[in-house]
């Protein structure tokens, strides 16, 4: 039997073939179904965008209008997911009450039709529009309030801000968090698209899936880094402290958060983005002493660490962005799972087309023939 090399991570190993996300990370490129994402954050809306990578096309008018109006039909959530979630514990992460709040919807839609496209597109309906509920109703309960109701009037993500706090969004403030949204949308094989893929191989519900990959997600090396960031820049504090910060970071060989990519080895084209929305909402809604020492961080890490190819992720600014938006440290992994659906959900589709269940091996560095002892001799 041949044994195959081991890969730590299965760094470098292709896990299956994709048309929906392209990276070249030599040249810092990212596509989605082949546009560049500096065209779609300049031109195109989250939905939208959602459209083009879950059914392989921009939408036309009339598409695009329909999909919004089912997206805004199916905003409420269940009453009994409702009650459910106030019995969660005030001091639980909201990133571990959405993962059981997506998986409970799928209780009250267990029927898997999943070669029956109506099917799909409800479910895809279903998780786009109650996710950012449930992030908002979450964060309004652990304080003791009732959630605030979608507001039909609103687009996707101006009423994802007004349930925050029952507040009419700025504009600036709606586009830009739909930018953000647009960036966060899908990024190839991460871990939590594998976790998705994977747990759609076994041929189980559109909401098991999203679960699975919300958990995935939580984690401080994939979506709960940009909570870091910030923790990271508090701790910094200054613009002087930035570089005997990063140099001691470098001799203790730690990671410095926000910084390095499995893809990128030049800087990330999402953060580029973000840094000009930071620098947007900055010059509408007052400085952040933050941004200049996320900026004053950059330039030290290049000049330290370009060599290596480390540079800017997509979670160094983000965070930046929601703080000035008043969006509390903890949502931001949740607001990036919001925009991710939209790739799981695509990944899950692709995958129902031509699935196999995964089932890869193992390189085994056990013992062999080891004898049982009785309990008695142990």
């Amino acid at each position: 039997m041949m044994v195959c090399e081991y890969k730590p991570g299965l760094e470098g190993i292709p896990a299956a073939e994709s048309s929906i996300s392209f990276v070249d990370g030599q040249k810092g490129i990212l596509e989605y179904r082949g546009i560049r994402i500096e065209e779609l954050a300049s031109k195109s809306t989250f939905l939208e965008t959602a459209y083009l990578l879950i059914w392989n096309e921009l939408p036309t008018k009339e598409q695009i209008a329909e999909f919004e109006e089912e997206i805004r039909m199916h905003r409420r959530i269940k009453y009994r997911i409702r009650d459910m979630m106030k019995s969660f514990p005030e001091s639980g992460h909201p990133m571990d009450a959405l993962q059981a709040s997506a998986a409970a919807l799928g209780l009250f839609y267990s029927r898997r039709d999943l070669h029956n496209p109506i099917y799909i597109r409800d479910a895809v309906v279903r998780l786009l529009a109650t996710i950012p509920t449930m992030v908002a109703a979450f964060q309004l309960m652990r304080k003791g309030n009732d959630p605030v109701r979608p507001h039909d009037e609103l687009d996707y993500s101006g009423n994802f801000l007004y349930m925050l706090n029952e507040k009419m969004p700025d504009p600036l403030a709606a586009r830009i968090f739909d930018v953000c949204l647009i960036l966060h949308a899908e990024h190839t094989m991460n871990a939590s698209t594998f976790s998705a893929r994977v747990t759609a191989s076994t041929l189980t519900d559109p909401y098991a899936v999203v679960a699975s990959a919300v958990g995935t997600l939580g984690g401080p090396l994939h979506g709960g880094a940009n909570e870091e960031v910030i923790q990271m820049l508090e701790e910094i504090g200054s613009v002087e402290n930035v570089r005997p910060y990063i140099e001691d970071c470098i001799q203790r060989k730690a990671k410095i958060m926000g910084f390095g990519h499995r893809v990128y080895k030049v800087k990330d084209p999402r953060a580029t983005i973000l840094q000009d929305l930071a620098q947007q909402l900055f010059a509408k809604f007052g400085h952040d002493k933050y941004f200049d020492i996320a900026q004053e961080m950059e330039r030290v890490v290049e000049e330290k660490l370009a060599h290596k190819g480390i540079y800017p992720n997509v979670d160094f600014y983000s965070g930046l962005v929601y703080r000035k938006m008043g969006i509390p440290t903890d949502l931001f992994t949740p607001i990036f799972a919001i925009a991710r659906v939209a790739g799981w959900l695509a990944h899950w589709k692709e995958q129902l087309e031509e699935n196999r269940i995964f089932r890869p091996t193992q390189v085994y560095n056990g013992r062999h023939a080891v004898s049982y002892t009785p309990i008695e001799q142990r």
